[in-house]
């Protein structure tokens, strides 16, 4: 159990960043600050909520979420590793890893210079956790919350031989109406078509969703911008050391079998997970390490 006073006497900023109980007995930290605000979990140091200060919430959580120890959250930033999607030879094991639904331990809190907040946690791999993973690996995850949202989630390779991981930050963004929202920034890349047994395609133009969608876009690299005329703002995402993109919404049949999305949940997000997925892993050499990092924004739209 955490022992929420000496979080906050360690790492509490005054003014800025709270550790408290939140829904169903997990342990989070809220910050607000002059720049935005943000709730964080701890559990699987899942971004749950994330807004610049006066504008609107830009990461979605469902209203129907649910919040138990050891299950995924509906919403937020999940943390997918070691692997993302299912695991490449043991059907048994959870997808995505099990990054997101494990305790994280807070390794950090400091104000930025810019009046930003920084948060750094690290992965406890606690005996079911080594089980799945069986590797001297140390993975730790940077939030800078700010006008801007940056994610850094770093793996360091402790062992003696080269470890291959996949991974992504599965974010959930808060739009007003999916259905007219397009995505930018992927056009002309190859995608795998989840939704037509994986078939390689093409993307012509930007992305519209009017369907399920699940999608693993290949050689991604450019800026992605999700312009929602609804909300008259365009988000912009930026990464470095992701090579692959994943765009999905699931609609209403599914998100009605899922029953965590609420009755319209999915008319008000959609995923856009920058990752290493499908044939885009990662090898990492003996003690070498890899980034995977992000930074979200707000535009106006004309």
């Amino acid at each position: 159990m955490t022992d929420l006073s000496a979080l906050n006497a360690r790492f509490g900023l005054s003014g800025q960043a709270v550790f408290k109980q939140g829904s169903g007995g997990l342990d989070v930290v809220e910050v607000a600050n002059s720049r935005g605000s943000a709730t964080v979990a701890l559990q699987g140091a899942q971004v749950l909520t994330w807004a610049p200060r006066g504008l609107p919430p830009v990461i979605w959580l469902s209203r129907a979420a649910k919040f138990v120890p050891g299950k995924s959250i509906r919403g937020g930033v999940p943390v997918c590793w070691p692997w993302f999607g299912p695991h490449a030879t043991v059907a048994t094991l959870p997808a995505h890893g099990f990054a997101r639904t494990v305790p994280w331990e807070v390794i950090g809190a400091q104000t930025l210079a810019d009046g930003a907040t920084r948060l750094d946690f690290r992965l406890v791999l606690n005996e079911a956790a080594r089980a799945q993973w069986p590797h001297a690996t140390l993975l730790e995850c940077h939030i800078t919350v700010g006008t801007a949202l940056e994610i850094d989630l770093v793996t360091r390779n402790a062992d003696r031989s080269a470890i291959t991981i996949g991974d992504a930050l599965h974010t959930y963004f808060e739009v007003s109406d999916i259905r007219q929202v397009t995505i930018r920034g992927l056009e002309g890349c190859p995608y795998l078509d989840k939704m037509d047994a994986g078939k390689r395609k093409q993307q012509a133009g930007p992305v519209t969703i009017g369907a399920e969608t699940d999608r693993i876009y290949l050689d991604t690299g450019a800026d992605c911008l999700i312009d929602d005329p609804g909300l008259k703002r365009r988000i912009r995402i930026r990464k470095r050391g992701s090579h692959s993109t994943v765009v999905w919404n699931p609609w209403i049949e599914k998100s009605v079998k899922m029953g965590d999305f609420g009755e319209d949940g999915y008319l008000n997000m959609v995923c856009v997970e920058s990752a290493n997925a499908a044939d885009d892993v990662v090898t990492i050499a003996p003690g070498g390490e890899h980034h995977l990092w992000v930074r979200y924004e707000t535009e106006p739209m004309n």
